[in-house]
């Protein structure tokens, strides 16, 4: 049988996670791939490993004095890239420069055929800013494959759509006035949760005012409540017309997460998975590309993600 997604897994973006008993430990691939194993869809997936980017490549969305200051930290073993969620380890430049590659490796997959849609699931680090970290996110390769996708491949309208419990603020806050890029995030209300941001009235600056959707969900919103938001999504991404998809779908967002407060089951994800799936094929040629994301309780991650791959597949 022919694959009908690429997978992007391995040692490389496995060992993205901070020591110490660190939420964002590097136990998470593994717990996923475990779950992937025992799924049907397994046959159905090309499996490739996470180059890593180069340098120019990673500073296509991120300043060449932040590049440096993650350079210098990569033979270190103590502090911290940000005010104390990401820590420095050894390697941190080495293993986040291979996040970034595994997703740019995704994208230049799809777009190069026949095998549309993706999944990377050490990937989705969607709070760190052009020019620094933030909560847990070294390199925030959504940025950098957003950015790409328009430089390399020549995109014009590419869809940012975040399911994770936390606001994508380095995203956002990137292409917050760029009319081209559509961001659509539904998260915890950042009245009760990191970063905080993402209210109902960011809706974009400047020509991309009122180009953007954020839509908080309070503590304890279930499938019902999330199928509902995200058929407000769906309207938006109709209405755009991308050329591709990103899907960034942190599993936190499930009952049970120890940093959030959301109560969704796995049903949620193979939703939005499917949905954009159809969105995609009606205007992006069936591309697609999900990253992984945040997801602490490695259950919950395991489950959701599988459902994400089931459905690309």
């Amino acid at each position: 049988m022919a694959p009908t997604a690429l997978l992007i897994s391995g040692a490389e973006i496995a060992a993205y996670g901070f020591p110490g008993g660190h939420p964002f430990g590097p136990d998470r691939h593994a717990a996923f791939m475990r779950a992937l194993e025992r799924s049907p869809c397994l046959g159905r997936l090309e499996q490739r490993a996470a180059p890593a980017a180069t340098r120019t490549e990673i500073e296509a969305f991120h300043t060449p004095a932040y590049v440096d200051r993650v350079l210098a930290a990569e033979h270190s073993d103590s502090g911290f890239l940000d005010d104390g969620d990401t820590p420095v380890f050894p390697g941190i430049y080495t293993t986040a420069a291979h996040v970034v590659g595994g997703t740019l490796s995704a994208l230049a997959g799809i777009l190069a055929g026949p095998i549309p849609r993706a999944f990377i699931p050490i990937a989705g680090l969607h709070h760190a800013g052009r020019d620094h970290a933030a909560g847990f996110c070294v390199f925030n390769d959504c940025g950098v494959a957003i950015e790409v996708a328009r430089r390399r491949y020549g995109l014009q309208r590419v869809a940012y759509i975040d399911i994770d419990a936390h606001h994508g603020d380095g995203v956002f806050y990137a292409f917050a006035d760029d009319p081209g890029i559509a961001t659509a995030d539904v998260h915890e209300d950042g009245r009760y949760l990191y970063p905080g941001t993402g209210a109902r009235s960011e809706t974009g600056r400047g020509l991309a005012a009122g180009t953007k959707l954020n839509i908080p969900m309070a503590p304890g919103a279930t499938d019902a409540d999330f199928r509902a938001a995200f058929a407000e999504v769906e309207a938006y991404v109709d209405a755009f017309r991308p050329e591709l998809i990103l899907l960034q779908c942190g599993a936190d967002a499930l009952a049970g997460d120890p940093l959030a407060h959301l109560a969704y089951t796995e049903a949620a994800h193979a939703h939005a998975a499917t949905r954009l799936r159809v969105l995609a094929q009606r205007h992006s040629a069936g591309r697609l590309l999900a990253m992984g994301g945040g997801g602490y309780n490695r259950d919950n991650l395991a489950r959701a993600w599988t459902r994400v791959v089931e459905a690309l597949s």
